[in-house]
């Protein structure tokens, strides 16, 4: 069984933010699957919508309500209560050293200075999960800080970009799931 946990921030604000790039990638991981995973519930015990599916593999998607500082709250007691082992906990997540449209698989890594990995390093009291880095850093240099860059709304621009590291992440995430992480790793990275 697997936890495969998108980070964002909840509500109407934060939609389409650079930081709600791992909430994009399950909803569109679930909508393109609907055959295999059911339709996202709220669950206010787990603090988080819940999505579960999958064929030869339980696949738990979720999307932490809690807003990203605390994402691992949710985190934790999701896999407490399917009684998930951290290696078995796949996190999507913007990262603002990666440039839009790439993507880095890492495992047992820190958090970064991102503060929902922190959060979910912090409640699990271990690194030993997976990453799905997802790049948003802009081409040009930032004229805002980065607490205030990721919170903007993705432009068409970039959009566009978003969309192609949107798919290919999927397409690792199916690899991962058939071939193992290392294989995945091999390819993405």
């Amino acid at each position: 069984m697997k936890l495969i946990v998108g980070l964002g921030n909840p509500g109407k604000k934060y939609q389409q933010t650079w930081h709600n790039v791992g909430f994009l990638i399950v909803d569109q991981i679930q909508q393109k699957k609907p055959e295999t995973f059911l339709k996202f519930k709220k669950s206010a015990k787990h603090k988080a919508e819940i999505c579960e599916g999958g064929i030869l593999e339980k696949i738990i998607l979720t999307k932490p309500q809690t807003f990203m500082n605390n994402s691992g709250q949710a985190v934790k007691s999701l896999l407490n209560f399917y009684k998930i082992k951290s290696p078995d906990l796949w996190v999507i997540h913007d990262d603002i050293d990666l440039p839009i449209g790439k993507i880095r698989i890492s495992q047992n890594s820190s958090a970064a200075g991102h503060n929902g990995i922190k959060s979910i390093i912090n409640e699990l009291g271990t690194k030993e999960f997976v990453r799905f880095r997802i790049g948003i850093q802009p081409l040009t240099p930032m004229k805002v800080p980065t607490d205030k860059y990721v919170l903007q709304k993705i432009n068409k621009t970039d959009k566009v970009k978003v969309d192609e590291v949107v798919q290919k992440t999927i397409a690792a995430i199916d690899l991962a799931l058939d071939q193992g992480i290392s294989e995945t790793m091999n390819e993405f990275n």
